[in-house]
């Protein structure tokens, strides 16, 4: 199996049934690769990340809080970790020339990478696979065969390491006693240590999307847990990816996740829009399929009945009473200036015979500025 770089697995692979669990380790040791640490190991369960350690801080740190009940198990666990990492890092420098040796290279950029780790059935307590593999720039240079107890080289500048290490029947045992005791063991004391973390199984609020009617049609994600997770466009049941375009999974404020994928509608006729869906798919085997529908689509500009959308009216009038009661409020600051004694009574006789005014016309004055001020109110 193709060996990723460490990004990928940070970023996670849906597993299988839910009741296998894994552990793994990723190692990633790196030549002359601006702003990365030389070493760096990251360990998961599940998928989820667990420990960290780099050759910048020289430590292993804690990534989840339930983590730090291993050390009711050891009390010194992470002084050990620490100390191992630490050895491996060593080893890794001498890794590195090694494969440089091997594939004729003197300098530039190169990555050594390395994953171990097992699988455990939570059901039946029995271990599924223990699992030992190298890479070297990004493709599999060697790895260990648990079933037959061999190291298997895909290349040949990785036979020579595979003639020594089957050679190692001490280096064999170890391995193996790894793989089917102490990885497990340790595996089962995670799950118990972060069950309601790993078992935590949250689906999302799945929305169409689109800003104008010429922009690209957003499926939006949001409240998912955990962040194994895949979101994509399908049509007839076949996932697309041409005119699709994705987005990063990103955390929301409560711990869960969300994330959106693009569909560019340009070319789409409308009595096809019901072959189209989107589908959410949550580690595990969890799904969310939403139909692409016209009258589902939020949107700011209009609805697809063709009046205006209701939020943007919300919105519109709201902006517009502001300014209203902005206006008032000017308004009686300029009468106040004017009039510092404030409003007067009035005599309407007096102002009448004065003014030449109607007294009825005066009174219908009166009552319409109390109308007013009953709306105002």
């Amino acid at each position: 199996m193709q060996l990723f770089l460490a990004l990928f697995f940070l970023l996670g692979i849906p597993s299988g049934a839910p009741e296998i669990h894994s552990l793994k380790y990723v190692v990633t040791g790196a030549s002359q690769v601006p702003n990365f640490p030389e070493y760096v190991i990251v360990g998961l369960v599940d998928e989820l990340q667990i420990t960290h350690y780099d050759s910048n801080t020289r430590r292993v740190v804690s990534k989840q809080d339930w983590m730090y009940k291993t050390t009711e198990e050891d009390p010194t666990y992470w002084e050990k970790e620490t100390g191992v990492s630490l050895g491996d890092q060593q080893s890794f420098k001498a890794d590195i020339e090694i494969m440089k040796e091997r594939f004729n290279q003197t300098g530039g950029v190169h990555i050594v990478q390395k994953m171990y780790g097992c699988e455990w059935d939570d059901e039946t307590d029995e271990v599924v696979n223990g699992f030992h593999q190298y890479g070297y720039d990004g493709e599999d240079f060697i790895s260990f065969d648990l079933k037959t107890e061999t190291w298997i080289a895909p290349v040949q500048q990785a036979v020579p390491t595979k003639h020594k290490w089957d050679k190692d029947k001490a280096k064999m045992a170890f391995d193996k006693n790894y793989f089917t005791s102490f990885c497990p063991y340790w595996l089962k004391k995670y799950v118990e240590f972060g069950r309601s973390s790993l078992m935590r199984k949250d689906l999302p609020s799945v929305s169409l999307l689109q800003k104008t009617p010429s922009s690209p049609l957003t499926c939006h994600a949001t409240g998912f847990y955990p962040d194994r997770a895949d979101l994509f466009w399908k049509k007839d049941e076949e996932e697309l990816h041409e005119d699709v375009v994705r987005g990063e999974i990103l955390p929301n404020h409560d711990g869960s996740f969300q994330m959106s994928v693009d569909l560019d509608l340009s070319g789409l006729q409308d009595e096809d829009w019901g072959r189209y869906s989107c589908v959410f798919h949550l580690a595990g085997g969890q799904e969310v399929s939403k139909r692409l529908d016209k009258r589902d689509i939020r949107t700011n500009w209009k609805t697809n009945d063709g009046g205006l959308d209701t939020g943007l009216i919300g919105g519109v009038l709201g902006v517009v009473a502001v300014l209203v009661v902005i206006v008032c409020i000017i308004g009686f600051f300029v009468y106040k200036k004017k009039h510092p004694k404030g409003f007067r009574a009035t005599n309407t006789s007096e102002t009448s015979s004065s003014s030449g005014e109607d007294p009825a016309e005066k009174k219908g004055s009166s009552e319409e500025l109390s109308m007013l001020k009953g709306r105002k109110k």
